[in-house]
């Protein structure tokens, strides 16, 4: 069920949010745990656009800000404050990564991703990377922004993940993956990667 917060819908989060300290900074939103006042309407489509009533949120500045205040709890993606938690709907991901640098650093090749909300997240041990069969899209890969919060990786930047791809051994098979920052993520058998690409 689909209701209004007690903080007076978009208006009233906004506010809370930047009261809680969100903006380009976040916020200690781990350590909140204000009572669940519901559903409200807001959806964070496949493409990454924030949608609040049925409408996109065309100003990102708004969008970055809620973007500090998103959770995922076990059962719900919420966006929290000191004195509200809400749940809103993500269709896959809550983040898009739209951009991707590769750089020699000192664990060999380093991945840099751009997310929709302008963050920078650099692929490693404790930002991995992980790839999931779509239904019609092929492989879909993914790379860890904070917390339980995932980007997913623009389409057409998986071609440039393939590029930058190499096959190692993982426990007797040969697999397709990318490294980055000392750490290898197996994309798909190696003999399976041209189905995907």
């Amino acid at each position: 069920m689909t209701q209004t917060p007690k903080s007076g819908g978009l208006e009233g989060l906004t506010s809370a949010a930047k009261a809680a300290g969100g903006g380009r900074k976040l916020p200690p939103v781990h350590l909140w745990n204000p009572d669940f006042c519901g559903d409200i309407d807001m959806r964070i489509a496949r493409d990454g656009t924030w949608f609040y009533m049925g409408s996109p949120i065309g100003r990102l500045p708004l969008v970055q800000l809620f973007s500090t205040i998103l959770r995922k709890d076990p059962d719900r993606y919420v966006l929290v404050t000191p004195v509200e938690r809400v749940g809103i709907q993500v269709e896959d991901a809550p983040f898009l990564a739209v951009e991707m640098q590769k750089r020699e650093g000192p664990d060999g090749p380093a991945l840099a991703f751009r997310t929709n909300v302008e963050d920078w997240v650099e692929a490693g041990p404790e930002h991995p990377m992980r790839f999931e069969e779509g239904d019609a899209e092929g492989l879909k890969p993914y790379v860890h922004v904070r917390a339980d919060l995932w980007a997913l990786v623009k389409r057409a930047l998986f071609y440039d993940l393939v590029e930058a791809g190499e096959v190692r051994e993982i426990d007797g098979r040969r697999m397709f993956g990318v490294a980055s920052n000392g750490a290898f993520f197996p994309m798909a058998a190696a003999e399976d990667i041209e189905r995907f690409a």
